[in-house]
């Protein structure tokens, strides 16, 4: 004869049971449901994107050596600083592609950050990237920099543009002086024409200064925004 409280265990067994398997088919209607419905968890408002705005880019063409203008629609935000880095990117996307007047592998990628900083005075221009503020250059590596912070922009006035290149684009370019002097320009012309407060260009490579683009180039000076001048008008 079964014991009084195994025959309790077993009922109570039974009903926990039944009830569990109650729920789990109402959660696969309510599931299946929704399946039927197309509804949707994504959210109802998509996320925002910039308005597209005209950009000059001065691009290099290997052939004849010149640097022609040309006008894209672009999506920009409203940092300067963010909005140089996307002209460049668009410009190195140009480059990289295939068929390209000046082929450089990379693409939009090889811009790591774009600085605006008060331009230098002819007495410091010539002085290494070590010069400039502390936290113009990006940590690497875990690193934090440390110093005094960056000197605020004046409302007016002209900007030195401290381009900081990746590794990877330095060391997949190609080299020569011609090609490597067409890079730094069209960088050079393109801050200048869409940021007319540019007039001054340094660059860095993964945030650290370095002697050269791909051997001749050099990266050490900082070249005037008004060395760069196109060959002809604009081109769309």
């Amino acid at each position: 004869m079964i014991p009084r409280h195994q025959t309790i265990l077993f009922i109570v067994l039974l009903a926990s049971s039944a009830l569990m398997a109650v729920v789990l088919w109402q959660l696969r209607e309510r599931a299946h449901q929704r399946l039927l419905s197309g509804q949707d968890s994504s959210p109802a408002v998509a996320p925002a994107v910039a308005p597209a705005e005209p950009a000059t880019l001065l691009v290099a063409h290997d052939d004849d050596g010149s640097l022609l203008t040309q006008l894209q629609s672009l999506p920009l935000p409203q940092d300067p600083g963010g909005r140089a880095r996307a002209i460049l990117g668009k410009l190195l996307d140009l480059y990289a592609a295939p068929g390209s007047a000046h082929p450089v592998p990379g693409g939009a990628s090889s811009i790591a950050q774009v600085f605006l900083l008060p331009a230098q005075t002819s007495a410091t221009t010539g002085n290494n990237a070590a010069s400039l503020p502390a936290q113009s250059a990006p940590a690497t590596s875990g690193r934090k920099a440390h110093g005094p912070p960056a000197p605020a922009l004046p409302p007016d006035g002209p900007q030195l543009a401290v381009v900081n290149l990746t590794g990877a684009f330095v060391a997949s370019h190609p080299s020569g002086l011609e090609t490597e002097s067409l890079t730094v320009l069209s960088i050079c012309g393109t801050l200048h024409a869409n940021l007319p407060r540019v007039t001054q260009v340094r660059f860095l490579v993964d945030g650290q200064t370095r002697a050269n683009l791909a051997g001749h180039a050099d990266l050490t000076r900082t070249y005037l925004a008004t060395d760069a001048v196109p060959t002809e008008g604009a081109h769309p």
